[in-house]
């Protein structure tokens, strides 16, 4: 039996209330790891710079959120990219708030912080759901994440409803966002592009491994992505066992109703022309642009 200390005797409750209060504390970075598996993403893009910029200026203004590690330091729930902007802004500790955690509680904890970002890519929501749907429901609740069966019982499964009033989103769109975990990497890069719509993205997550790697070689050939209605097609010849490179190619290379009137130039040979950090819409824009100059020389000469 644990005897009282004197010093608890006589601890008062304003005492004892401070020492459950969460306190800021600087820690250093290097004694912090990240989240295993966390599924946000942190890039050193022009965003981070301009990030380690304010952190040289002003410093961290909000804590990140950290838990002690059974082998010893601190890892990471909310705050990743803070850390990594310190670490560009050349400074050893960062402020953080302490919470002790269990493991599913830390997954909570470190979904929930990271969800209330504004810019959100779909595959960072797809892994994130997904992480606290399993957390959830290892807490009672079923664990057969991305079959159709949880669609259909869900009388049985209360976890994805709490999610869906969580977040604000639908549970059969919740659904839909833990499919897109099942693509292979480089076509769930390419969603998060929006080089293939999210629609089509969670009909082709039906396809096998081996069929998604073979309808991505075929998209990179003929520079082309599948419709919803194409997708869906491709989906049901899957099932169905009867989907092969020649239907795959098949399916792609069919022309859309709404490419008839399109006029398609290959990438390659305009790419060198613009700058680097141009995206499509600017780079469409000056191409109507010089086109647009150049009508309106023509009509100038053939005036004279």
């Amino acid at each position: 039996m644990k005897l009282t200390s004197v010093d608890e005797l006589f601890e008062t409750d304003a005492s004892r209330e401070d020492k459950q209060r969460e306190k800021v504390l600087d820690i250093a970075l290097s004694e912090i790891s990240d989240f295993p598996n966390h599924p946000f993403k942190v890039k050193a893009d022009e965003a981070m710079l301009e990030m380690a910029d304010s952190v040289k200026q002003y410093g961290i203004l909000v804590p990140a959120l950290v838990r002690t590690r059974a082998d010893g330091g601190y890892e990471m729930l909310a705050g990743h990219r803070r850390k990594k902007a310190s670490e560009l802004a050349g400074k050893e500790t960062i402020p953080c708030i302490v919470r002790e955690l269990n493991d599913d509680e830390a997954i909570l904890a470190m979904v929930d912080s990271n969800l209330q970002r504004e810019s959100i890519l779909p595959s960072e929501k797809a892994l994130a759901y997904k992480m606290k749907l399993e957390a959830m429901n290892r807490q009672g609740q079923r664990t057969d994440l991305t079959s159709v069966q949880v669609e259909q019982k869900s009388e049985r499964s209360t976890s994805r409803e709490d999610l869906a009033k969580q977040s604000g989103e639908s549970g059969p769109q919740i659904f839909r966002y833990i499919r897109l975990t099942e693509l292979i990497p480089p076509i769930l890069e390419m969603v998060d592009e929006k080089q293939i719509a999210f629609n089509p993205a969670v009909e082709i997550s039906y396809l096998t491994e081996n069929e998604q790697t073979e309808l991505l070689a075929t998209m990179k050939q003929e520079e082309n992505t599948p419709s919803l209605s194409q997708a869906q097609r491709l989906k049901k010849f899957s099932q169905e066992g009867r989907l092969s490179a020649d239907v795959i190619y098949s399916i792609l290379t069919e022309e859309k109703p709404n490419q008839k009137e399109k006029f398609n130039i290959r990438r390659d040979r305009i790419d060198q022309y613009f700058p680097k950090n141009f995206n499509e819409k600017q780079k469409e824009d000056l191409i109507i642009q010089l086109l647009e100059s150049w009508y309106k020389k023509r009509q100038r000469e053939q005036e004279r």
